[in-house]
């Protein structure tokens, strides 16, 4: 009896766990076979236009994205002023070449120039022959820059500096190894010591014999004296337009399309007190006489030789982006202006907007033109401040800024600090800053964050946005596709947001302050993380045409998409580009249906999809693997007014569509395979470059 009924729980366990495994199969066939349709009524009358200037980036001073960055300049702290104003001063990351007994390396207050007084004095003891004889390589300083020196062979490197001697001059400038072996350039200056009794600008060209991405620049001489040193700067010749930024670097940020650029920052310009805030008028005039200073919100110095002219000409006008200047308004993270005190800052805003806009023959316009740009910069937007909304004086202060500038320029737009997303501001503003950090999941959601926005009022400024915690890690595709979904939805709502930037842009591998970034390097590597490759998805969006989109209601809300209408920038062409970001875990399966063609109005060939993925949404892209996580493409076959393509699980993909034009051959025609083929060969040619 009782082995009797032991064989019918047997089998009737094993019939349960058969049902089971059957509804598991259903399931997940369900599941795996997700469906829905996508309509997008395609005809250009039914469109929206997007604003010109939606898409852009914001460059803020954090992860020495300037210092020792995008700005070329190879020496750090190169006018010896980090270490503050008074004397003796630590000179880091200065170094002495020879011991003691030979060299006596300190700092003091005798430089010619008037706001950066310290210099560096060298007292040698020893010589090339005598009692006390030098080492054979000499006795002086060395610099290794930022984390290392990157030289390469054939490369020409301008070295700068201010000297003064006791007697007769006999320096060597080399460029060698991070151990001071292995000569790759170096150039001998002499004189006698009535040449460089005063101070004297000297300027020398080294050639590099070999490559070393760790390198060092050395001054060393075998003369017994003083020499003293200040403002050595050392900058390869070839930079981007021949204007001071790393050409690589500048290159990626071009591949974007920005339409503006937001500068300096950010908490950089508010500073941890209001003594450190970054101040225009400090960062202009010839790069020697600028005094540099300490931003104490990402603890480092910068000699700010990337200053305000440099961000106005050297990165707005080359990118064909326009300028929006941060400016103080008066509160820093610690310390703040009282509004009846505020008139001084208010009248330094107005400065510098005349320093960019104005009349040559004005005062501040006339330091512009003597700089090397007589014709006023485009600067039609300002933003009052960082973050600030919720400091005490922020409001008062505002009006004020807001009031004069307004008087003073009527056109310039001004953004203030206050979000107007879910109620309307309680002050006046052309836009309003929006910014959000936070996990996948909620900047998912937020896609539908501008759908309530009054429709009303002031037009959103999105200048700062991202994924971070766990699900960012250093730049995870898990970030960058609840971003990509973010950022349809503010596509769809340009007409209430104006502007949209992710932050931070740059990251020196070296100085990790915050994490994710888009670009990550190194003194001579590089590579965009998925976030960035996002972001490449709209750089055709700016000055597109909006069109209206309907998702059908499924099971699951893990999918976005929306649709434009643009011109290709490299074939000319018109195009559909149909974004679809599916967040799930489960494939699936899209019909696409286009309304509002005309018959025949897509070509049959020269259409494309690119799809982002990987397989693991925590996958990222390193030094060792750029391109783990990067958009592939591919030529779309069976295009027409009704698609069914397979959306992959955690993806981002777009779909460009090729429309028809009376000036083009017929449907199928190798003109339009050959269309897509140099549309290919433009994204093939931007992933080749990281």
């Amino acid at each position: 009896m009782g082995s009797s009924r032991a064989s019918c729980s047997v089998s009737l366990l094993q019939l349960f766990i058969v049902v089971c495994l059957l509804f598991q199969c259903i399931a997940f066939k369900v599941h795996a076979d997700l469906s829905t349709t996508l309509l997008v009524n395609a005809s250009d009358a039914s469109g929206r236009p997007i604003p010109e200037t939606l898409f852009g980036i914001f460059f803020e001073e954090i992860n020495h994205a300037g210092a020792g960055g995008l700005w070329a300049e190879l020496v750090s702290n190169r006018g010896f002023e980090a270490g503050g104003p008074n004397t003796p001063s630590n000179i880091d990351p200065w170094s002495s070449i020879g011991n003691e007994s030979l060299i006596n390396v300190e700092t003091d207050r005798t430089s010619c120039f008037d706001r950066n007084k310290v210099a560096l004095r060298l007292e040698v003891s020893c010589e090339s022959k005598g009692d006390t004889i030098c080492p054979a390589d000499g006795v002086g300083v060395y610099n290794p820059g930022f984390w290392g020196m990157s030289i390469e062979q054939g490369k020409k490197y301008k070295v700068v500096f201010y000297v003064r001697s006791t007697e007769s001059l006999n320096l060597t400038v080399s460029l060698t190894g991070s151990d001071g072996v292995g000569n790759l350039a170096s150039s001998v200056i002499t004189g006698s010591a009535l040449d460089y009794s005063n101070w004297t600008e000297v300027e020398t060209l080294l050639v590099a014999k070999a490559t070393n991405p760790n390198s060092r620049l050395q001054l060393t001489t075998t003369t017994k004296g003083v020499i003293w040193l200040d403002q050595v700067s050392a900058m390869p010749l070839e930079t981007y337009k021949g204007h001071g930024f790393r050409s690589e670097l500048v290159e990626m940020l071009a591949d974007l399309k920005p339409k503006f650029i937001r500068f300096p920052g950010g908490c950089y310009v508010e500073g941890e007190w209001l003594r450190n805030a970054f101040r225009w008028k400090a960062t202009v005039g010839p790069w020697e006489g600028r005094p540099g200073h300490f931003g104490d919100v990402w603890m480092y110095w910068t000699d700010d030789g990337l200053g305000y002219f440099e961000f106005l000409q050297q990165l707005a006008e080359d990118l064909g982006a326009l300028p929006i200047w941060v400016f103080n308004n008066g509160v820093s993270h610690n310390d703040q202006v009282d509004t009846s005190a505020i008139l001084p800052f208010v009248q330094e805003a107005l400065d510098g907007i005349e320093f960019a806009r104005g009349d040559p023959t004005s005062k501040w316009g006339s330091l512009r033109a003597a700089m090397g740009h007589p014709e006023p910069f485009d600067l039609r937007y300002v933003a009052v401040g960082n973050e600030d909304c919720g400091a005490k004086n922020y409001r008062g202060n505002y009006v004020k800024f807001y009031s004069a500038i307004r008087n003073a320029y009527p056109d310039i737009q001004i953004i203030s600090n206050c979000d107007g997303s879910s109620r309307p501001l309680d002050h006046p503003a052309d836009m309003y800053d929006y910014h959000v950090y936070t996990n996948a999941n909620n900047m998912f959601s937020r896609a539908n964050t501008f759908d309530r926005t009054s429709r009303n009022g002031p037009k959103a400024f999105v200048s700062e946005y991202a994924v971070t915690g766990k699900d960012a890690g250093t730049g995870s595709l898990l970030a960058a596709l609840a971003e990509a979904g973010f950022l349809i939805g503010l596509e769809k709502n340009s007409d209430v947001v104006q502007m949209v930037s992710y932050a931070p842009l740059f990251v020196n591998a070296n100085d990790r302050s915050w994490n994710p970034d888009a670009i990550v390097f190194n003194s001579f590597q590089l590579y965009g993380t998925p976030s960035y490759w996002v972001q490449l998805f709209f750089s055709e969006s700016s000055g597109a045409t909006l069109l209206s989109t309907s998702l059908q209601a499924t099971s699951s809300n893990s999918l976005v998409a929306s649709a434009i209408i643009f011109q290709n920038s490299v074939d000319k062409k018109k195009y559909i580009r149909i974004k679809v970001v599916n967040f799930g875990t489960n494939a699936v399966n899209l019909k696409i249906s286009l309304d509002g063609l005309e018959p025949n109005s897509l070509q049959l060939s020269g259409s494309t999809k690119t799809v982002i993925t990987s397989a693991n949404v925590m996958d990222e892209n390193s030094f060792s693997q750029p391109k783990k996580v990067v958009p592939t493409q591919s030529l779309l076959q069976n295009v027409g007014k009704d698609m069914n393509v397979t959306v992959p699980p955690h993806s981002f993909t777009s779909f460009d569509l090729l429309k028809e034009s009376s000036n083009l051959k017929m449907t199928g025609s190798d003109s339009s395979t050959r269309s897509a083929i140099v549309t290919l060969s433009a994204i093939a040619a931007i992933m080749g470059a990281t």
